[in-house]
């Protein structure tokens, strides 16, 4: 089995890397999985979490979730931080996603819906759609406990290995280096995407 390496300040690097490995070998599509092994690992708690405890206030976490351009991308269209905001998210012609924050709980909880999603490196391109992720707020021994799930995100999918290793940069990299010491690592602005999959994309 390949083994892939993240460099946390070139996140793009190592997408663009793991990609070029994936479209040189076999995959499988949505259709030779069986939709009940999902729907399985979804119910076992299977899907993708991982935890981070901070000194900083629950509030700070708060904010620091909410400035999405502060962590994982510049390249982030729409509104961030409020009920029923949707925004859209797209490295180049890679990934984009078109999401909606479905509940917030100022300093104890925010969800995304992933309303729309595109992959270029997966057979089932829509690999995220209908999935939600969650960053779950508690205070625990004088310090603040964020639990983030991306839940629907589960082994059976084809880019789950490649997700796993980007949410883990993310998240216990870009996001906590924002929460404890004021900036993240996003991906930088770059271009070079298909303005007219965009637009699919949005609506």
């Amino acid at each position: 089995m390949k083994q892939f390496f993240i460099i946390p300040f070139c996140m793009g690097c190592f997408i663009n890397a793991v990609i070029a490995q994936t479209l040189n070998k076999p995959t499988n599509t949505i259709e030779s999985k069986n939709i009940n092994n999902i729907k399985t690992s979804i119910m076992n708690n299977q899907s993708f979490t991982t935890t981070l405890v901070v000194e900083q206030t629950p509030k700070e976490v708060f904010n620091a979730i909410n400035n999405v351009r502060g962590w994982w991308s510049e390249e982030i269209e729409g509104n961030t931080s409020n009920l029923d905001d949707e925004f859209l998210y797209h490295y180049k012609d890679v990934h984009i996603s078109k999401l909606k924050l479905t509940e917030v709980v100022p300093n104890k909880k925010v969800v995304w819906l992933v309303e729309n999603n595109y992959f270029q490196f997966t057979k089932d391109s829509s690999e995220w759609k209908g999935t939600k992720i969650i960053f779950e707020i508690t205070e625990q021994d004088g310090k603040t406990k964020l639990q983030f799930t991306h839940l629907g995100l589960v082994p059976e999918y084809e880019c789950y290995n490649i997700c796993e290793q980007g949410w883990n940069n993310y998240i216990n990299s870009s996001l906590s280096n924002l929460i404890t010491k004021g900036k993240g690592q996003p991906n930088p602005k770059e271009g070079g995407f298909n303005e007219q999959l965009l637009q699919q994309l949005k609506k």
